[in-house]
């Protein structure tokens, strides 16, 4: 069944899971997946930032309840809270106000057996929120999903994200855009020609 979000400026926005997945897997959007623009980022948050702000600020549990019963679901909600913040609000820290959620959610799909009932194509946006934690646990677990999964060109970044949290226990990319003062090893690191910039 549809999700439909009120908005204060305009009709009522009726958004799927299969919308989400369709959008993301167009043609269109797969080529600006990493090499995103400014319109791209843009053009998603006209699409869904509504559906973000309902999940994020109602945990609207009726919706995160039924599609977490379905791999197509899960996944949708990964994109949805995982992806689509750092497009949304790139350099924000509400980018990664939801990944938390999107870790949980990926989890309990993991758990319930829904990624190996996903695309092999699109599994990689399953696992990614995994990647994106900062909790080595996760790290760990994301490289043996990405390895497992036979994901050869996503496995580098994995391992790499994997080693950052090794190293530094976070993300130091990061940490000018949450507020937090960086340790001088990763001053070191940031000014370096090998820093990941997200």
């Amino acid at each position: 069944m549809p999700n439909v979000i009120p908005t204060s400026h305009s009709a009522p926005i009726t958004v799927t899971a299969n919308d989400i997945i369709s959008f993301w897997f167009s043609t269109e959007a797969q080529a600006l997946w990493f090499n995103s623009t400014p319109e791209f980022d843009h053009d998603i948050k006209n699409r869904f930032e509504s559906l973000w702000q309902q999940v994020q600020q109602d945990n609207q549990l009726e919706m995160l309840t039924e599609w977490s019963q379905s791999p197509e679901g899960v996944l949708a909600l990964c994109i949805l809270l995982d992806q689509f913040p750092l497009n949304m609000f790139r350099g924000e820290a509400r980018s990664f106000q939801t990944e938390s959620l999107a870790i949980t959610l990926a989890k309990q799909g993991i758990t319930n057996g829904f990624d190996l009932q996903i695309p092999h194509d699109e599994l990689m946006f399953f696992y990614m929120p995994l990647m994106h934690s900062e909790t080595l646990e996760d790290q760990n677990q994301s490289v043996e999903l990405f390895s497992k999964a036979g994901l050869t060109h996503n496995m580098r970044f994995a391992q790499h994200h994997q080693s950052l949290i090794k190293r530094f226990g976070r993300f130091p990319h990061r940490n000018r855009i949450l507020g937090r003062t960086n340790t001088p090893e990763e001053v070191t690191y940031l000014n370096s020609k090998e820093a990941f910039t997200g």
